[in-house]
């Protein structure tokens, strides 16, 4: 998804209301330049425009909307943004930002409220925290971009015996085509490890999609389908029966994947086989069609 940065706004003094003053710069792990909110638990507070113009339709001119009004750093447009999970990604040219609040208490004697007795800052805004620091203007393009781990399965690669070329292969992939990567694992063929890693990142990260890659054939320590299937809320098995349809005419021995894909939470775990060459297979065939299938889960798109 794509928005427009349409305002950036600080306030040099706590109580006073925020100036838009187009371009600033933005400090890792701790807020906008000269804002006197930064280096708060809220470090940087963003607002849709879209929410701001409703509230102008509803409030009969009461008060001057100018950007800043709400206490919000950045207004943004194209994007619903209390419907993105805590968690989510939130790219500006090189500033990376992760969103850790969705609305909060306001102020009762703030001048929104006095004039109009509502305020939209407690159920529209949303706070994050600056994972990457830079400068950014109004005009910026915004991108909220799909997040993404990868876990690999290898005893062999574990121990180091063998080199892990699938997983970065996936990592590769992903961001060539505009994810962001999270965690990237790299674990024993563990029933319980396993599935305790993918508990864990989908707990903490809470990423769109988990792609897994080894313990997916017939050796008595191949157990990702089992870890997978454990900690699952849904099956989603029509991802990992085009994989094998798919792979079936590459090689018949995909007839011998084990394969499966499911839902966790909000979250989708998709298997792959453990080579890098059918990773890359797999992925041309998935890469496509997911991203309507993950709109639909972050709430996006309709089904």
């Amino acid at each position: 998804m794509h928005g427009i940065l349409k305002a950036v706004c600080i306030s040099r003094e706590k109580g006073t209301v925020k100036n838009n003053i187009d371009r600033c710069e933005i400090i890792e792990n701790h807020g906008l330049k000269g804002d006197a909110h930064a280096g708060s638990a809220r470090q940087v507070s963003l607002l849709s425009e879209e929410a701001v113009n409703d509230f102008r339709q509803r409030c009969d001119d009461k008060v001057e909307l100018l950007p800043g009004v709400f206490g919000e750093n950045l207004l943004v447009s194209g994007f619903d943004l209390k419907r993105y999970p805590i968690g989510a990604i939130i790219l500006i040219g090189d500033v990376v930002l992760q969103l850790t609040q969705i609305g909060k208490t306001c102020h009762s004697g703030c001048e929104i409220m006095v004039k109009t007795g509502e305020c939209i800052m407690p159920h529209e805004g949303v706070f994050a925290k600056v994972l990457k620091g830079g400068v950014v203007s109004a005009g910026d393009e915004v991108t909220i971009p799909y997040r993404a781990a990868v876990l690999t399965a290898s005893d062999r690669s574990y121990r180091g015996e063998r080199e892990d070329k699938s997983g970065p292969a996936i990592v590769k992939r992903l961001e060539t085509a505009g994810y962001y990567v999270g965690s990237q694992l790299l674990l024993p063929d563990d029933e319980d490890g396993l599935a305790d890693a993918l508990t864990k990142v989908v707990d903490e990260e809470r990423p769109d999609v988990i792609f897994t890659t080894g313990g997916t054939g017939l050796a008595a320590r191949d157990r990702m389908p089992e870890a997978t299937k454990r900690i699952a809320d849904r099956d989603v098995p029509g991802i990992a029966e085009a994989i094998r349809a798919y792979s079936m005419k590459i090689t018949p021995n995909a007839m011998l994947s084990r394969a499966v894909s499911v839902i966790k939470d909000s979250t989708l775990i998709i298997n792959l086989p453990g080579s890098p060459k059918a990773v890359q297979e797999c992925l041309d065939l998935v890469l496509p069609a997911l991203e309507h299938g993950l709109g639909i889960l972050r709430g996006e798109v309709d089904g």
